[in-house]
């Protein structure tokens, strides 16, 4: 199992409830997280105010233990994007579950796992920065037990990686994969013989060391199953080459890794053709989305709908907000907006009114948010449908990331509306 520091997510439970952290009841205030946690109140009456996002205890644990079910099964490794929470408490609970280590898209975020232990590190993106390869170089050099993974795409960057790390004195390379892409899409080498340039420019350095091959098939232009596939057997023939040309020497693993959270079935698949190579393969698949999963992207998009009998994966996330104007039939305002929901990849859903006369709870039929604006969300009613001031909303969301990164200590509920812990993110 992956190393994560427990001590250093244990005294998240040590920080004071203040003003920081929007949601949270106002009279809580001077208590520790973990104070505030074992006085276990209810998000609906403990003093919590709207709006307020909410993490499913039910649906956390299940999506966890579907996704460990899945990689397992598959033969696969996993190191979950943890740029979805950002959120040192879940990425605990993804290693408890099995994964490999936890992915990154920036140095930024490399800090952060590392401020908590995180040991195994892949980075998926290109790193240039001076000032983040010295910090990396540092690292390495501090903890011989870490070990970070790290994209490369053009002999230009390698050059400047390899200037970096000399000046900074780096005692042992850097591991790298390279990086393929697909024309139109993002970052990547764009053909084989690019993909051969750049692994001749980084075995020409002594401080970076190829351990594989590498991408992200979500970015190619207009992907379908038939298109990811393709790529797929591009990116595995790339590796089984390499192989085959004495590119690894020394390589106790060799890393072949994609994987986002719409496409994990198709590179699941095209990872178990891999042929054997001359060390053991890391088959590394890196979705993040499927910890809280979603209402909307990622309901529509996950390859569990290709695949029930493999399993399902529950939203875990919801915001609730208050109906704090009805000034023209039909239409109704929520005290939630752009700074608190996710907007990029659709708009919020109501799915429970919670009524503020009585705590009864019923489905939202008939309301359907159509624009945000800052602080307020634009809900339409159809026909006869009831909603009076004061009522809570309960709004099933789209796209995670841009959710977690709104909020900084988020309560994580039971069914019955008992929180019992509180998830610290850091953006």
């Amino acid at each position: 199992m992956a190393a994560i520091a427990d001590a250093a997510v244990a005294r998240l439970a040590e920080e004071r409830v203040d003003h920081r952290f929007k949601g949270l009841p106002p009279d809580a205030a001077g208590r520790t997280v973990g104070e505030l946690a074992a006085e276990r109140r209810s998000l609906f009456t403990g003093g919590f105010t709207t709006p307020v996002l909410a993490l499913s205890a039910e649906a956390l644990d299940h999506n966890l233990a579907v996704m460990e079910r899945y990689s397992a099964g598959h033969g696969l490794a996993f190191a979950p994007h943890g740029k979805t929470s950002m959120a040192p408490r879940l990425f605990q609970r993804q290693l408890a579950h099995g994964a490999w280590g936890i992915t990154a898209a920036t140095a930024a975020q490399v800090r952060v796992y590392r401020a908590f232990g995180v040991r195994r590190i892949f980075l998926a993106n290109e790193v240039v920065d001076a000032a983040a390869l010295r910090w990396i170089a540092a690292e390495l050099a501090a903890d011989p037990g870490l070990r970070l993974i790290t994209y490369v795409d053009s002999v230009r960057g390698v050059e400047l990686m390899d200037a970096t790390l000399r000046d900074a004195g780096a005692g042992r390379p850097l591991d790298v994969v390279v990086e393929l892409g697909a024309p139109g899409g993002r970052t990547g080498v764009r053909t084989e013989a690019d993909a051969t340039l750049v692994a001749d420019a980084v075995a020409a350095t002594t401080t970076l060391r190829l351990v594989g091959v590498a991408g992200y098939e979500a970015e190619i232009p207009d992907a379908d199953g038939e298109l990811v596939r393709a790529w797929m057997r591009r990116l595995t023939g790339i590796a089984v080459a390499f192989d085959k040309e004495g590119r690894f020497p020394g390589v106790e693993e060799i890393v072949v890794s994609a994987g986002g959270s719409a496409w994990f079935d198709a590179v699941a698949e095209v990872l178990g053709e891999l042929p054997t190579l001359s060390a053991p393969a890391l088959k590394l698949l890196r979705s993040g989305a499927y910890v809280t999963h979603d209402d909307g992207q990622y309901r529509n998009k996950t390859p569990f709908n290709r695949l029930p009998e493999e399993g399902a994966l529950q939203p875990a996330l919801r915001l609730w907000a208050q109906v704090v104007s009805r000034p023209e039939p039909g239409m109704a305002y929520l005290n939630a907006g752009k700074r608190d929901v996710s907007y990029d990849l659709g708009l919020p859903e109501p799915q429970l009114v919670r009524s503020a006369r009585d705590g009864s709870l019923r489905p939202a039929a008939g309301l359907t948010v159509t624009r945000l604006a800052d602080q307020h969300a634009f809900v339409t009613l159809s026909g006869d449908t009831e909603l009076e001031v004061g009522d809570w909303v309960g709004l099933g969301l789209s796209h995670p990331c841009t959710v977690f990164e709104k909020w900084p200590l988020i309560p994580l509920a039971s069914a019955d509306g008992t929180v019992t812990e509180y998830v610290r993110t850091f953006f």
